[in-house]
């Protein structure tokens, strides 16, 4: 029996929001196992220059990146859907072990199975230092409140 993580594709305008903000959610948590869980066991990655394959090593992956990305709070909004495949852009707020803050905006490729497992992800990101008074993202680690303002109310 496989696993299923509605909603499924193919996706609506509304469904791929929705599971734009699960994504989202799933990521503020900051917690890899959760996350993984979203992909599919064999699921392809390539996030900046690194390229994954699987579970495990999404988790590991993940684990990486939070040890480094300190106080990591994100916004993803939907760009297109179509069938199978969601394309979002993003943006997220982190610091280094030595307060230097960075926004970091990207955007990836999703493609899901039949299952709404994520099947394939593509991720091209790019790092801006910031200074930590120029922050937009000051909500409690975890969930994004709803009322906070999306990428583009922030006209990022």
């Amino acid at each position: 029996m496989s696993e299923s993580r509605p909603p499924l594709p193919p996706f609506t305008a509304e469904t791929a929001a929705q599971t734009a903000r699960m994504a989202e959610d799933a990521w503020n948590s900051r917690d890899p196992t959760r996350v993984a869980l979203a992909y599919t066991i064999d699921s392809r990655w390539r996030n900046r220059a690194e390229f994954l394959q699987g579970r495990d090593a999404i988790q590991t992956f993940l684990t990486r990146k939070w040890d480094r990305e300190r106080d990591y709070r994100l916004i993803k909004e939907v760009w297109a859907f179509r069938d199978n495949r969601i394309a979002v852009r993003f943006a997220y707020e982190w610091h280094d072990d030595s307060g230097s803050w960075f926004r970091s905006y990207g955007n990836e490729n999703w493609e899901f199975d039949e299952h709404g497992l994520m099947r394939l992800r593509i991720a091209s990101i790019n790092d801006l230092p910031i200074h930590e008074a120029d922050r937009k993202y000051h909500w409690p680690l975890g969930r994004r409140p709803d009322d906070h303002p999306s990428l583009s109310e922030l006209g990022l």
